[in-house]
């Protein structure tokens, strides 16, 4: 029997780097893993990718959870997430943070003292809709959130009523808050810049604002989707996250993360027997597609040796 070696150990690291350290931005992203597939880390990991950013996935804990609904979350212990991105940021200079669903209170003073350290780069904090937990457990979390976290954020995304529930929860009038209002509630805490998600126009579109308190910076509108999706938050904020990573303008990185969010949703599907997903890799299908159709219009010696038929050149 042939002996497996491995061929990386005890090997010194290259003097000079494979790929140039500047050709992909690196985005830290702390996040809950989630074994359905349609948010947490395997959201931000695709959406990055497609962003063209490279992730360093921090696993703050895990859903036990289906398509249908969250049935559990263990949160990891403080120390190990601490551990897990004090070594990939001793390691490598990032571009931007991405925070996600933290798992506790522990973990969110965690990882404010870890952006503490690295104040000049941009954070997008996602508040995800945390319903299926227990009342207390929310609060608590959503206030150290509001104590730990807003201070350090720079653009705060949530849909319109998870927002409203949280920072507005003394709202009396008829009417719901508009987005420069739920703006103005998170700036109290410290952040400049909210997106706001999730307004139901009266023409069946879906609006998105990115708002300071002080002006409505960009709106968009989308057709409203008769399916009920998982993940879209989570994409969408990883979007956001990786192109400001890039060197984009929050402008503009909104509203290229919002349309691609879009096309995400649009080209969703329903892996099981709850809600649907986001096809987040909707541009490789695009791409095998447009390849099975050169292949069938080539003649045969126009492709390359060695290439298979369809895969993108």
């Amino acid at each position: 029997m042939p002996q497996i070696s491995d061929t990386n150990a005890h090997q010194p690291a290259p003097e000079t780097p494979l790929v140039a350290p500047e050709s992909l931005p690196r985005v830290v992203t702390f996040n809950a893993n989630d074994p359905s597939g349609a948010g947490g880390l395997a959201a931000d990991l695709t959406a990055m990718a497609s962003a063209s950013a490279y992730a360093l996935p921090v696993v703050t804990g895990t859903y036990v959870r289906d398509t249908r609904q969250v049935h559990h979350h263990v949160a990891f212990d403080e120390s190990l997430v601490e551990d897990q991105a004090r070594c990939v940021l001793e390691d490598m200079e990032v571009q931007a943070f991405k925070i996600g669903y933290a798992g506790s209170t522990e973990n969110l003073s965690t990882i404010a003292e870890i952006l503490s350290d690295y104040d000049h780069v941009p954070v997008v904090t996602y508040v995800p809709n945390l319903a299926w937990n227990v009342e207390d457990d929310i609060d608590q979390y959503l206030d150290a959130c509001a104590e730990l976290l807003l201070p350090q954020t720079t653009v705060l995304v949530g849909n319109h009523s998870t927002l409203c529930r949280w920072l507005l929860p003394d709202w009396t009038e008829e009417r719901p808050p508009t987005a420069r209002e739920v703006a103005r509630a998170a700036a109290e805490h410290g952040a400049p810049y909210t997106l706001v998600t999730g307004f139901n126009a009266p023409d069946q579109q879906i609006e998105s604002h990115l708002t300071s308190p002080e002006a409505v910076l960009a709106t968009a509108r989308y057709e409203k989707f008769e399916a009920t999706f998982n993940g879209a938050g989570d994409t969408l904020s990883a979007a956001l996250a990786a192109l400001m990573a890039g060197g984009m303008d929050l402008q503009n990185a909104c509203a290229d993360a919002l349309t691609y969010l879009d096309q995400c949703l649009d080209a969703g599907f329903q892996p099981g027997m709850g809600h649907a997903v986001p096809d987040r890799l909707f541009w490789a299908h695009d791409e095998d597609a447009a390849a099975d159709d050169a292949h069938d219009q080539a003649p045969v010696d126009a492709l390359e040796p060695g290439t298979p038929p369809g895969f993108p050149q």
